[in-house]
């Protein structure tokens, strides 16, 4: 039995507020022969029997658990500790979608204020905030800044071309119509080549650490010249490879973004996900999203509350650096859960697991004959790109015949990387596994 909160006195009284005296007269402008069909429907189930069917209709799904994954490119098969769903269920963090009113949302605020700490840390950057859609719309927000800070007075962007392809896309979404000039992603341009182009009008250079094809380029030395151009350097990242690498903030990035799905976020076919943008406190002002500071109530106890809030849209829109007023509070504390549960020295071991594998697949498939060839120059992370001897599309249908999700084929990225597969590999690959797909290409490679 549904349950319905309204008495029929109640229902009666509301129609004729409105002026009706039944339910039906709300649905006159629908024509009569369509108002009220007859519905073949089976008889009603009980609960019981809802899950079973429900049950029956989700194993014709295929899910991660049925193969090995090798499938990067933005979103990456990692474990989830048992603890973090239990902790998202907790009632201190059940409180108000939006948390305006300090005095009811300690517990979500902290939260935030937790994984905004923690995103400074991973990144080596002064602020965060919590937070964006995904790791695209955080990237399209630092455009936003960049060309803020620069008062619209420059409106060259600098792409590397080896940022996800994906990310460009949006950010050229997101600023349509804006007298913008994005330069760099469209040819093959190197390094030295962006920072060729940069000059008075540029407003940010982009790079990407590790890049979308694995590789992890030097980057010593880049900030003082973007600097000099009067630009901000932006870093999109990969935060498990921050457990390994040397910080953004190391490097003299003035934002970094990415993708927050690999801390304790499962893959959910592609979202929800949760981006994060960390920045400068001189750029603080010009963040878009929210901010939650740390103070203390009138019997100095310690407390959290929303902060720098006038440069949101639903307060001074006049100047607002973004639309965005909301965000993903549920993946924000779920990263936040996963970095706490796993630590300085869990993350490194994370970081470091996904680069061994990715180094011994990498050497297994060096030793195949020559119809393979790995393409992304080392040093590389977890991801690697493979020139195949076959397109990738039938090179995946015929790993998938052995119970393996191959690479993602880059080839639908750019026409350059034609038969190139991304294979990605993190600490679920267990040898075996990793075994398999070089056998698999080994078999493939004289077929």
């Amino acid at each position: 039995m549904s349950y319905v909160p309204h008495t029929e006195t109640e229902r009666q009284q509301m129609l004729a507020t409105i002026g009706v005296s039944a339910v039906e007269d709300l649905f006159g402008a629908v024509p009569a022969r369509h108002r009220f069909p007859t519905l073949d429907l089976p008889d009603p189930l009980s609960e019981l029997e809802v899950q079973a069917e429900l049950l029956s209709l989700s194993e014709a799904n295929d899910h991660g658990q049925d193969f090995a994954l090798f499938r990067g490119g933005g979103a990456w098969h990692h474990y989830i500790p048992s603890a973090l769903g239990h902790m998202l269920l907790r009632g201190e963090f059940l409180t108000a979608y939006t948390p305006y009113q300090p005095e009811l949302s300690q517990g979500t605020l902290q939260a935030i204020f937790e994984y905004q700490s923690m995103i400074c840390a991973l990144t080596g950057m002064d602020a965060a905030n919590a937070s964006h859609y995904d790791g695209a719309t955080s990237f399209a927000e630092a455009v936003s800044m960049a060309v803020d800070v620069g008062r619209g007075r420059r409106n060259k962007i600098l792409f590397s071309p080896w940022i996800n392809p994906q990310y460009r896309d949006v950010a050229r979404t997101y600023h349509q119509g804006r007298d913008l000039l994005f330069r760099g992603d469209e040819s093959a341009s190197t390094l030295s080549d962006l920072v060729g182009q940069l000059d008075n009008n540029t407003a940010m250079l982009a790079v990407a650490y590790p890049d979308f094809i694995g590789h992890i380029a030097d980057f010593q030395g880049l900030a003082q010249k973007v600097h000099e151009a009067g630009a901000l350097l932006v870093f999109v990242v990969n935060p498990v490879a921050l457990g390994l690498l040397k910080s953004p903030g190391e490097l003299g990035a003035d934002i970094v973004v990415g993708e927050g799905q690999p801390l304790g976020i499962p893959l959910s076919f592609g979202g929800p996900y949760v981006g994060f943008f960390a920045t400068r406190t001189r750029l603080v002002r010009k963040i878009a999203g929210r901010i939650v500071g740390e103070t203390v109530d009138e019997d100095g106890r310690r407390a959290w509350v929303m902060t720098l809030r006038p440069r949101e849209q639903d307060i001074r829109r006049e100047k607002a650096s973004s639309n965005i007023c909301t965000n993903q509070g549920l993946m924000a504390l779920a990263a936040a859960v996963y970095l706490a549960l796993m630590g300085k020295q869990g993350l490194r071991q994370v970081a470091e697991l996904c680069w061994h594998k990715a180094h011994y697949a990498a050497a297994q498939i060096a030793a195949l004959e020559e119809d393979y060839q790995i393409i992304t120059r080392p040093p590389f992370f977890h991801e690697f790109a493979l020139r195949c001897p076959r397109p990738v599309s039938d090179m995946n249908a015929a790993l998938r015949e052995r119970g393996i999700i191959g690479g993602h084929d880059l080839g639908t990225e750019d026409p350059r990387l034609r038969d190139c597969m991304l294979l990605a590999f993190t600490e679920m690959n267990s040898r075996e596994e990793i075994d398999a797909l070089v056998a698999g290409l080994r078999e493939l490679q004289g077929s």
